[in-house]
């Protein structure tokens, strides 16, 4: 089957699906959470963690001020409040107010840690820097939260219990199942070589 070549990307979602979190922020004593499916772990000694963030965002501003924001990872039940925090501005609104967000208590950070979120990370802003329309906030985790049952003893999630979010691009979610799990052990691959 041939493929399209072309170098029109506007609009383009080549790149989804992928997990969605919401990030937390808090600063001038307001809170705020926004959808966010620009983000990744960047590296394991020290724990750094990634989010990119439009400057128009209000989180940004937040996060800039305060240096530290929180990542909150809730499942595919919760999709539609994904959306909810990612359709309106924490500028003209209390987004956890209007959404009826529920939150605990962080442990290093000021960030709220929302209560349906099935794992948390808490971020000590690392660096941050511009590349084209967004920033790119690097954030040191010094904390986390998780549901027990959400993590295997291979310390990935339990898709037995959890069923992510993840985002499609265009405003459409979806999840995995547990049933389609692969494991390819790399060890028989470098025997082989």
């Amino acid at each position: 089957m041939p493929k399209i070549r072309t170098e029109e990307m506007e609009g383009f979602y080549l790149h989804y699906p992928t997990l969605v979190c919401v990030v937390t922020a808090k600063a001038f004593g307001k809170e705020n959470a926004m959808a966010c499916a620009w983000h990744s772990a960047i590296s394991g000694s020290p724990r750094l963690y990634g989010v990119s963030l439009s400057p128009r965002r209000y989180t940004h501003d937040l996060i800039l001020n305060s240096r530290q924001f929180a990542l909150n990872f809730v499942p595919f039940e919760k999709a539609e409040f994904i959306a909810q925090v990612g359709a309106v501005s924490g500028r003209d609104v209390d987004k956890l107010e209007r959404f009826g967000i529920e939150t605990e208590e962080p442990l290093k950070v000021e960030c709220p840690i929302l209560k349906d979120a099935y794992a948390s990370y808490e971020c000590q802003l690392y660096d941050h820097h511009t590349y084209g329309d967004h920033e790119w906030f690097v954030g040191e985790i010094v904390a986390a939260h998780f549901l027990e049952e959400a993590i295997t003893e291979e310390r990935t999630i339990n898709l037995a219990s959890i069923r992510p979010s993840l985002y499609l691009g265009a405003e459409r979610y979806l999840t995995s199942s547990n049933d389609t799990i692969v494991h390819h052990d790399r060890e028989k691959y470098r025997a082989q070589g």
